[in-house]
């Protein structure tokens, strides 16, 4: 990488927001991945359009990730910037409104689980569901991130995003299109900055017994005590990924350290020291059987980034 380019994104970010050569496996709930060349996690937004315009002038790749929750990094790593919008940029304020409703705004980065805890301390229903969802905010709004019934576009009424050209937009909720696992700011490769909810006052004392409620299920039916990426695969209209996959005889099927989850055949995990590359090829092992099985091709919710 040109040292011209390390001098000026450290230049605007710092040392202690850059990393150079990076194992991307330090920054994925599935813990494999290589290098990326150049890895920044902004202080701030302005620090992160500034960054972001230093590589659109340098013609220099970048993308963007979180909490790396729902990410299968190659092992060869990824040439470019990676921005891990994580931990940064994670502020929240509380507006309430005249007909009881509130207002939550909060930045990319703040953790969803923490965003429905502190949602759920103001005694506001509507964001329970995303309480064990492992990714950040701004990836939850890109995917239109989902669990048991509930899902972003419920409570999502406009989000502020960087666009290609690092313009800045405000998008209101018919503008982003959301749908199942997507939403225009993902097709259209958008960044959010912040996006705003609008939640309502519930009972205080059931909010929280919903939330405990669903974490049970999650550590009876989920395979948390594995590193994986969550939900692997999408659902397919019409069926339960898992359930195709558990009827083809794939449960417990491994490709080196890779397994599907022999709790929820809808989880791939590392259940000894997978490669990326193992992870890939399960994928594509259990996408070509339930395929031949059941003529349902499964789709990976999980982004398979980098060089494998």
């Amino acid at each position: 990488m040109d040292i011209d380019f390390k001098k000026e994104i450290l230049k605007i970010a710092g040392e202690t927001c850059v990393k150079f050569d990076e194992p991307m496996s330090e920054h994925t709930t599935f813990r494999v991945g290589g290098p990326a060349d150049v890895l920044v996690t902004p202080a701030d937004e302005a620090q992160f359009i500034e960054a972001v315009a230093l590589c659109k002038s340098a013609g220099m790749p970048y993308m963007i990730i979180g909490n790396g929750s729902n990410l299968l990094v190659g092992d060869k790593g990824i040439r470019g910037v990676v921005f891990k919008l994580f931990r940064t940029m994670d502020h929240v304020s509380f507006e309430p409104q005249e007909d009881g409703r509130v207002i939550v705004h909060a930045g990319a980065g703040i953790m969803l689980s923490r965003l429905a805890k502190m949602a759920a301390s103001e005694g506001l229903e509507g964001l329970e569901f995303a309480s064990g969802i492992p990714g950040t905010f701004g990836g939850a709004v890109t995917m239109n991130a989902g669990a048991y019934g509930g899902e972003m576009k419920r409570c999502v009424i406009s989000v502020k995003a960087l666009d290609t050209e690092g313009h800045v937009l405000h998008l209101n909720f018919d503008q982003l299109e959301m749908g199942y696992r997507t939403s225009v700011i993902q097709r259209c490769g958008y960044i959010v900055l912040e996006a705003s909810l609008c939640l309502k006052k519930g009972n205080q004392t059931a909010i929280y017994s919903y939330m405990d409620e669903l974490a049970v299920r999650r550590k009876e039916k989920q395979p948390l005590e594995y590193p994986s990426a969550g939900s692997t695969f999408k659902r397919p209209e019409g069926y339960f990924a898992g359930k195709l996959i558990q009827d083809a005889g794939l449960k417990g099927y491994r490709v080196g350290g890779a397994c599907v989850s022999k709790k929820h055949s809808g989880f791939v995990i590392n259940d000894k020291g997978a490669s990326a590359a193992d992870i890939l090829q399960l994928i594509h092992d259990v996408q070509d059987m339930v395929m031949e099985k059941f003529g349902v091709r499964l789709e990976p919710e999980v982004r398979i980034i980098g060089e494998f």
